[in-house]
């Protein structure tokens, strides 16, 4: 399963780089997924439905306002790290059917062995990329998309175009939604074509965060919300203001504003997502 540590981190390579498993002090059975020192994931075993991370806890908002309470969706995961957001779908909708694409083989072995998710034959995990997945998969398959990929702390290029957004819709019924982790920093060049790019294919969207990093003072994560009927501005903003990580909105005429000039990204011109600032993932050893 990988050496351990005194501090009982398990330590072990993968395929794109070395993962850490690091146990949360504050919460039994909780841990923190490391990738190359990165935070990808917190997994509490004994409670899903606790999420630690600002970016997650707002993805999580989000799947609790798009469709009524409880009720079961199709869910499509590109990116799987610990599987915090599976885990957190299969305790709060029940019944839901969840794929999810992960590129990095051993890490879901890694996963698997130490921090298991509930077996659930309508929950499957498969090892692909995640554009791949996308072109192998029927058209309104999915009734969300949840986008959280990264390999070196930046997302891949061929994940970042209209082309790829194409087929992102392509597979969203028509009332789906888009849901995608953008990390990105000052002057948010890469959030603001983001935006510009996934509209032009799923047009009404909003994008949920920090404050501060919406302003564009510091690096941190966005999260983009983006479908073909207009997404629960008010109560996604009710949400954020009340969360442990105080956060905005912005939708309408100010996302225009926020996107305004932004170019739409090709495959033919995309580039992998600003990188974060030097030893902003410092964690204690």
């Amino acid at each position: 399963m990988g050496r351990r540590r005194g501090d009982d981190r398990v330590v072990a390579p993968v395929d794109t780089g070395e993962a850490e498993l690091v146990p949360d002090p504050d919460r039994p059975r909780s841990w923190t997924l490391l990738l190359d020192g990165a935070p990808q994931s917190h997994v509490d075993l004994a409670d899903p439905t606790h999420l630690e991370f600002e970016y997650v806890r707002r993805i999580g908002a989000a799947l609790d306002l798009l469709a009524p309470a409880g009720a079961p969706l199709r869910v499509l995961h590109l990116g799987g790290g610990a599987l915090t957001v599976p885990r957190y779908l299969q305790a709060t909708r029940p019944g839901s059917t969840q794929r999810v694409s992960e590129v990095d083989g051993a890490l879901v072995e890694l996963v698997r062995r130490a921090l298991p998710w509930p077996a659930d034959p309508r929950l499957k995990v498969r090892v692909a990329d995640a554009r791949a997945t996308l072109a192998s998969t029927r058209d309104a398959a999915y009734d969300v998309v949840v986008a959280d990929v990264f390999a070196g702390a930046r997302t891949p290029a061929h994940l970042t175009s209209v082309e790829y957004a194409a087929e992102v819709a392509r597979v969203l019924a028509p009332s789906g939604w888009y849901l995608a982790n953008l990390a990105d920093g000052p002057p948010l060049r890469h959030a603001r074509a983001q935006v510009a790019t996934v509209r032009t294919v799923l047009p009404r969207a909003c994008l949920v965060g920090d404050a501060a990093v919406l302003r564009g003072r510091r690096y941190g994560n966005l999260v983009l919300v983006a479908g073909r009927v207009e997404p629960p501005v008010p109560e996604l903003t009710r949400r954020a203001a009340g969360d442990w990580f105080p956060g905005r909105v912005v939708a309408g005429a100010e996302l225009d504003r926020f996107a305004g000039g932004a170019p739409v990204v090709r495959d033919a011109d995309a580039t992998d997502s600003t990188p974060p600032p030097p030893g902003i993932f410092s964690v204690r050893r």
